[in-house]
């Protein structure tokens, strides 16, 4: 060691000395997890899916990791949400009886609380129900939060038991901005959980509006809308209902307009 450098490290151990500060010691924080940790994540089935979606509802940014719920939970996907504005949205409800139960797979987010009033107001017409642990698992390596309860929404109407399941119908049809929206979101985890919600989602219908604002010239407004139809057409059992999605005039005149005597309700 030269005279330079040893004067060099005499100079700086004198410094530390005067200053009272001392050389930073190793500290592990294996094992710790943050004090301010998100408490509640919303298990999104549907339209939730959807990053911009989502975080629109949140106001920033919401990672989300992909999950699936286990047929133990006792509901399946079904189209049974009816919205205000005039379309059926998708929902939980109970199997029936002599109905297979089937999985559902998703996306689990954080939600604190100034987020989650605001995905309570979203949802205002579903109540919050909490997904016990042992029927949920991730499907991707980044897995599930281990702390934490871990919400869904189910439609009032299905947790009220007041009435049966509010399928779609004439005036509350399935939409296909809805449908390109949700599928939309799951192609951000790939073609295989795109495919995996379609097969998964009971209920698919008669009563199926072409809204989307080029229907005609799709992929203009909706770039996702050739993929989103091929799945459509070669998944079960929105394939079989695929037939029946009109554009809004044939809508209009094949359904709407239909006389009583064919049963449109």
């Amino acid at each position: 060691m030269t005279c330079l450098t040893r004067r060099a490290l005499l100079g700086a151990t004198v410094g530390l000395a005067l200053t009272g500060i001392r050389p930073a010691r190793a500290e592990s924080f294996w094992g710790r997890k943050p004090a301010d940790g998100p408490k509640d994540f919303i298990f999104g089935y549907g339209s939730l899916i959807n990053t911009p979606s989502r975080e629109a509802t949140g106001r920033g940014r919401i990672d989300a990791v992909s999950a699936r719920v286990s047929p133990a939970f006792g509901y399946v996907r079904s189209w049974v949400a009816r919205s205000s504005s005039g379309f059926t949205a998708l929902g939980l409800r109970p199997a029936t009886p002599g109905e297979a139960p089937s999985s559902i797979n998703g996306v689990v987010f954080p939600v604190d609380g100034e987020s989650l009033p605001r995905f309570d107001r979203r949802e205002s017409g579903y109540d919050r129900v909490m997904v016990p642990r042992e029927v949920i698992e991730g499907v991707s390596w980044q897995g599930l939060p281990p702390d934490g309860v871990i919400w869904a929404y189910v439609p009032k109407s299905i947790t009220a038991a007041s009435a049966p399941p509010l399928y779609p119908d004439a005036n509350h049809p399935l939409v296909q901005s809805y449908i390109d929206l949700v599928l939309e979101g799951t192609l951000e985890y790939g073609a295989d959980f795109a495919r995996e919600l379609v097969a998964t989602t009971f209920d698919w219908g008669r009563f199926w509006l072409n809204d989307r604002t080029t229907a005609r010239r799709p992929w203009v407004s909706t770039p996702e809308a050739g993929r989103i139809d091929e799945i459509l057409a070669r998944t079960q059992p929105a394939a079989a209902a695929l037939p029946n999605r009109l554009y809004s005039e044939d809508y209009a005149a094949r359904i709407l307009r239909a006389p009583a005597a064919e049963g449109v309700k």
